[in-house]
């Protein structure tokens, strides 16, 4: 069976030329070569799992604010520990 025939698919006794997915321009690719151009192709367009975005950390969450720094050493350190920083 030739490329021909394989793009012809038939549907209750008539043919239609079905669209080529992929359309090779230049070149003769071994069936691996196309397979693995298939497999890059569909994992590009399904977006899914390899690309990650950080999302946003909600300031509630965030633990930087909450977290108390140590204490200053030294005369009037009692009273820098109650200053806003």
């Amino acid at each position: 069976m030739s490329a021909e025939e394989q793009a012809v698919t038939v549907t209750g006794g008539e043919a239609a030329p079905a669209t080529p997915v992929i359309l090779v321009e230049r070149g003769n690719p071994t069936p691996e070569q196309l397979a693995a151009l298939t497999v890059v192709l569909t994992a590009a367009s399904s977006g899914s799992g390899t690309d990650q975005r950080a999302t946003p950390t909600s300031l509630w969450r965030a633990r930087a604010p909450f977290s108390r720094t140590r204490p200053t050493v030294g005369p009037g350190g009692w009273r820098a520990s109650a200053l806003p920083r």
